[in-house]
């Protein structure tokens, strides 16, 4: 059995409405995409690294890395509407073109999760291998009490739940600190999630996702507070 090529994908354009420049702004003293760039060079187990993007500067501080790859995508492929998954497949499509290396799996890594580990990676990697699953998804645990709001009226989405947190039964939300996604799945769905996802627990810390300045300036905080203990 021929061993199954993984290649995990960076999507960073260079438009970002929330925070300006977002994917290389300085975050505890490097761009934000390095450390997503680390963790997958560190995690061995992908085959081929890219960063996707449209943006020159970003593709200039990605360049340092060896074994890195970085593809141009389309500019039609970069705007606010364009989805994740026709980047991932052009940068597919790049690499089949150039390298002649058919991808079997893509991971999907979001350079907006700095504290991604190379162990959440691998986890992924052995989950994404094993025959039951067509996909991963991460996801975080939820205890809330849910509800909808309807012409200003809560409604729970599910009644009757416990007040005690520790009584409630979890449940899980999806997080975007990783997926992983056979090439079949994704050229014929367009989709990241297919038809048997595998659930992998993503811890809290891990999941943070940088979205706006608040959620920057938490995960900055955070850093420098894991530093100094």
């Amino acid at each position: 059995m021929n061993r199954k090529i993984i290649v995990g994908v960076i999507p960073a354009r260079g438009g970002s409405k929330g925070i300006p420049r977002k994917n290389i702004k300085q975050l505890n003293g490097k761009p934000l995409i390095e450390y997503t760039i680390e963790s997958a060079l560190a995690s061995g187990v992908i085959d081929k690294l890219i960063v996707s993007t449209d943006d020159d500067e970003i593709a200039n501080v990605c360049n340092k890395y060896e074994g890195l790859l970085v593809y141009k995508r389309p500019i039609e492929l970069a705007t606010d509407v364009a989805s994740t998954e026709s980047a991932l497949i052009n940068a597919c499509d790049q690499l089949c073109a150039l390298e002649n290396i058919d991808a079997d799996y893509v991971l999907t890594l979001e350079p907006t999760s700095p504290f991604r580990s190379a162990q959440t990676i691998q986890k992924t990697v052995e989950l994404l291998l094993k025959p039951n699953f067509d996909s991963v998804v991460g996801v975080t645990e939820v205890t809330s009490v849910l509800g909808r709001i309807d012409k200003d009226i809560f409604h729970h989405i599910f009644p009757n739940e416990p007040r005690r947190r520790q009584e409630r039964k979890a449940l899980y939300q999806e997080s975007s600190t990783i997926y992983g996604t056979s090439i079949q799945i994704l050229r014929a769905k367009e989709l990241v999630i297919g038809d048997f996802p595998a659930s992998l627990i993503i811890p809290k810390e891990e999941a943070l996702d940088i979205n706006d300045e608040f959620d920057f300036k938490l995960v900055e905080s955070l850093m420098k507070f894991k530093a100094e203990i």
